[in-house]
């Protein structure tokens, strides 16, 4: 016989096996001893949480000849027939594929026969909100006003997607999401009767990683028992083969956060690939870490909510010691939008070293509001150590009738001076400067005319009265455009920005340098916005 996987093997039969749903269990139970069976009901809820199961618990214990408060005894001949499934009475219809008008009707003809055998007949409709709007509307009124022998049970993930005309003719049942404890007890029901031992520390990680999926639990305790046929299963083991780490990974790429130590967490993120663990289970697994420390910075007393093993418990009070409350919630968005980033990324490792460098590096945050303490206490830890300059003030350059002279860009000082061969490079390769700059300081350099002065310094002309010639006065865009130079000819380019009042300078067009050098010095095309051209 073919294996059978535990969330189909131990697919509870009763309502006594059913976990996390007693709210909904203690309904149904007096329903069916008071004999107030519903003729439509709506199971809504996330995944792997019980409503196909209870559906079919439902379905057997209405038409159970022997039914006990539990459900149904599972020994009479109809609760046989529904089992193996050779039951008229039940019908188990997938919504995903049997959606059309065509499939309703044939519903719609079954449901004026009577059962062959029990009380009921049953229509188990999953996915339902996969069936289109013409089906449904087709659907309404036996859904309001069915046979006394009819009885449908929708289920679906998406309650939003069904009409209302829908919902209000159900009784509607909420499935929530089953508590961590609720599923370490039922895995660890079924690792006993498989024979298998298993940490209790492992358990817990799975439930954890289930998110209150039941079924997604014993999925994963399936693959963590298909890693060793035999033996103990220990924790480390159980994190081998779900692609996870242990939490002391998480305390040190949180610990090189909070140090703004940008190179100590890109090296944690290269371990984590090299070793091939999954990218983005290990930032779910660090936005839990980090949800935990959340908790702990709002109140101590969270710590009941906290499942964590005591030896871990003191690592993260440890870290909760060195936390600011509003730096963990920025990181746990930080790290909750890049989950939805790197879903479908291809690169997923340059978007996660990204994600750090953002929380090492709050002023990247500059219109991030939750980042303004990490900047302030950036700010006062440069203060406190002393590591920060002041700027020494430019001086003024002469101007005389008609030039107005700017104050020299700042430059790197271990640079070598540029000589005059180099200022006129630089002026051949003007179009090309344009590309490297920026939009800001491109759009001034575009209306600039640079020339080789008398004093055998660059000299950036600008007309009369441009506001450039003031923007290129600030620091800001002159260490820019100083940088640019740099990179161009390797050198420290002296400068300075002028303007002039003769309109012959700027009338051949911003890139005609005709005027500036000797015909034939160049060979270089020229741009412009309306055409191309070579000197």
């Amino acid at each position: 016989m073919s294996y059978v996987a535990l969330y189909r093997k131990f697919r509870p039969s009763n309502f006594s096996e059913v976990k996390g749903q007693d709210h909904i269990v203690t309904t149904l139970r007096n329903q069916l001893m008071s004999g107030r069976v519903g003729h439509a009901y709506l199971f809504t809820g996330t995944r792997g949480t019980g409503k196909t199961t209870i559906a079919r618990i439902m379905a057997r214990a209405i038409n159970c000849e022997h039914p006990t408060r539990e459900g149904p005894c599972g020994e009479c001949d109809s609760c046989r027939a529904i089992a193996d499934g050779s039951s008229l009475n039940v019908y188990e219809i997938d919504g995903a594929s049997n959606n059309g008008v065509e499939n309703i009707r044939a519903i719609i003809d079954s449901v004026s026969y009577r059962p062959t055998m029990g009380k009921y007949k049953v229509y188990i409709i999953d996915e339902v909100h996969m069936i289109t709007d013409a089906a449904f509307n087709a659907l309404l009124k036996t859904l309001e006003e069915p046979p006394e022998w009819v009885v449908f049970i929708l289920a679906t993930t998406e309650i939003h997607k069904l009409a209302s005309t829908v919902v209000s003719r159900c009784q509607r049942y909420e499935f929530r999401r089953i508590g961590i404890d609720s599923i370490v007890l039922r895995m660890k029901e079924l690792m006993e009767a498989e024979g298998r031992d298993i940490d209790e520390k492992a358990l817990t990680y799975i439930a954890r990683k289930a998110d209150g999926s039941m079924r997604d639990a014993l999925s994963l305790l399936d693959q963590t028992i298909a890693f060793r046929s035999e033996g103990h299963i220990n924790y480390d083991e159980t994190l081998e083969v779900l692609g996870a780490v242990d939490t002391e990974v998480f305390s040190r790429l949180y610990n090189g956060i909070i140090s703004r130590n940008a190179t100590a967490c890109i090296g944690i993120i290269d371990e984590i690939t090299m070793q091939g663990k999954d990218i983005s289970q290990f930032i779910t697994d660090f936005v839990w870490y980090l949800r935990n420390i959340m908790l702990m910075c709002a109140s101590p007393d969270t710590e009941s909510l906290i499942d964590i093993s005591s030896g871990n418990m003191k690592r993260l009070k440890d870290d909760v010691t060195r936390s600011e409350l509003d730096n963990v919630i920025r990181y746990v968005r930080v790290f909750s939008e890049l989950l939805s980033q790197i879903r479908y990324a291809t690169q997923k490792r340059v978007y996660v070293e990204i994600a750090c460098i953002r929380c090492c590096e709050p002023r990247m945050a500059i219109k991030d509001p939750e980042a303004l303490t990490d900047r302030v206490a950036a700010l006062e830890e440069m203060i406190k150590n002393g590591n920060f300059s002041v700027a020494p003030s430019a001086q003024p350059v002469s101007a005389d009738d008609t030039q107005q002279a700017s104050k020299p860009a700042a430059v790197r000082a271990d640079a070598p001076k540029a000589v005059p061969d180099d200022i006129r490079k630089l002026i051949e390769s003007w179009s090309d400067i344009l590309s490297d700059s920026k939009d800001e300081l491109r759009a001034i350099l575009r209306r600039c005319k640079p020339v080789l002065g008398d004093d055998e310094k660059l000299i950036i002309y600008l007309p009369e009265g441009d506001m450039g010639a003031r923007l290129l006065d600030q620091d800001d865009l002159s260490n820019e455009l100083s940088e640019v130079f740099e990179d161009r000819v390797g050198k420290k380019v002296e400068f300075s920005v002028k303007t002039s009042d003769s309109g012959d300078m700027f009338d051949n067009g911003i890139y005609d340098l005709r005027n500036l050098v000797k015909p034939g010095a160049l060979n270089v095309p020229i741009e412009s916005e309306d055409e191309t051209e070579e000197i």
